[in-house]
């Protein structure tokens, strides 16, 4: 398996079912837990258990057609197509930049209150490496600060440490797009073991028990391809990343649709 796909902690719980979120005739939408792949993949040979499979059998069957990537370590909106024809027209809408995608990450420091990220890209290989005779990539990613915290532990060389809650939005489809890109900034997702900050990693996962990457796909603005209606579909955070946010005392700077709905009494 190639480390860049290797989820941000290799203990990553892929345990809680994938959440419906929205289907009708041409697609459905899930929640897909963190350390879950999207489908079955020559990345890794031994897994079988993916986002794909648990979908179709909480559908009670029926084939189904991933139309977009999430990076395993990611959480969050996943959407596949019903149809060949529907993964045609679906993909060509993620080709074509015409989803509006938002993902909610946790970085170390502050970055400023909003900015945009146009950094070239190199290509990446099927083992995440760079290949050299390709031209890079245009990419570019916009951010917005949502909330901030310093805690009064000297992590690496000062004598607090400063968080980020930030929302993203990848105008382009380039792999790993947001991770490098945050890095690139100076900025990097707490969790993430190829493009982060070991020592900051360890320290959330020591002290506040996080074991993934910290970041989720919240957001997604398309259009139905049968119907041409816009949809507008969202996901809460998944119990892990809520309790990470929690513990930063961010609950109010997640969006309302965003956050966990209230277990009953």
């Amino acid at each position: 398996m190639s480390s860049s796909d290797n989820p941000s902690s290799a203990d990553a719980d892929p345990g809680s079912d994938v959440e419906i979120l929205y289907a009708d005739d041409d697609l459905v939408a899930v929640h897909k837990p963190a350390g879950l792949f999207v489908h079955r993949t020559e990345l890794d040979r031994t897994v079988r258990d993916c986002a794909l499979q648990r979908t179709r059998d909480a559908l009670g069957g029926g084939f189904l057609y991933p139309v977009h990537r999430l990076d395993r370590g990611t959480s969050g909106l996943l959407v596949f197509a019903r149809s060949v024809p529907m993964q045609r027209e679906l993909a060509g809408q993620f080709a074509d930049r015409l989803v509006q995608k938002t993902y909610l990450a946790v970085v170390r420091g502050w970055p400023d209150a909003d900015g945009r990220i146009d950094t070239p890209l190199a290509r990446l290989d099927a083992d995440g490496v760079a290949v050299p005779s390709a031209p890079a990539q245009e990419a570019a990613t916009t951010f917005r600060r949502l909330a901030t915290v310093e805690l009064p532990v000297a992590v690496d060389r000062y004598p607090t440490s400063r968080y980020a809650l930030v929302s993203v939005q990848p105008h382009s489809g380039r792999r790993h797009q947001i991770r490098r890109h945050l890095r690139r900034l100076g900025h990097p997702l707490i969790g993430d073991t190829t493009y982060g900050n070991g020592t900051h990693n360890r320290f959330f996962r020591r002290d506040l028990g996080v074991k993934r990457l910290l970041l989720a796909a919240i957001a997604l603005e398309m259009r139905q391809p049968r119907t041409g209606a816009q949809l507008v579909l969202s996901a809460p955070l998944a119990g892990d990343f809520w309790a990470a946010v929690a513990a930063l005392g961010w609950q109010d700077a997640v969006p309302g649709d965003c956050r966990p709905a209230a277990k009953p009494l």
